[in-house]
């Protein structure tokens, strides 16, 4: 078995991919580099590499989401592995949070259902492999500040902007 990759531009830079045989995203980033990305898997899940041209119903999405229709990552699976429960709820949930309404981190653990583990919701966001369709750039500090990203805080900067301008009413 092997995983495919693909790298996609973005006006905020190149956006690898990996995706299972069965096109779930098992990693995505913002780096011209696919093969920086199996480091973030679980070693469960990591198999060769295998670049691609276009991973189908992935890339469709993804320039579907460039092009205006933020819901279009929505659907895309995702693969990823944890050693926790509340991981895996929190990235979940992390996907409802729509697009152009940030939230805090205080509240991002409110929304995963413990409000009293601020410290766990940040370490769900900062081990989250599949940027983008798993929106951890749409977790804020709680004075509004970008606080960090692993793609660097001009790609977190220009996708909120992106989704600010296309839900401002």
């Amino acid at each position: 078995m092997s995983i495919n990759s693909t790298v996609l531009s973005t006006p905020t830079g190149p956006l690898s991919i990996l995706a299972d045989h069965d096109g779930q995203v098992l990693a995505a980033g913002f780096t011209p580099d696919p093969e920086a990305l199996p480091a973030l898997i679980h070693p469960s899940l990591r198999a060769p590499v295998r670049q691609r041209a276009d991973l189908g119903p992935t890339t469709d999405a993804v320039r579907s989401y460039l092009d205006g229709d933020l819901a279009a990552i929505d659907s895309v699976p995702v693969r990823q592995h944890t050693g926790g429960e509340f991981m895996a709820h929190a990235w979940q949930v992390l996907r409802d949070v729509p697009p152009g309404a940030p939230v805090t981190y205080t509240g991002y653990a409110a929304l995963a259902g413990r409000p009293p583990a601020v410290r766990a919701a940040a370490a769900a966001c900062a081990r989250n492999a599949a940027a983008l369709f798993v929106p951890c750039h749409r977790v804020l500090r709680t004075d509004g500040s970008l606080g960090g990203y692993r793609w660097g805080l001009d790609v977190k900067k220009w996708l909120l902007g992106h989704e600010r301008r296309l839900t401002a009413s």
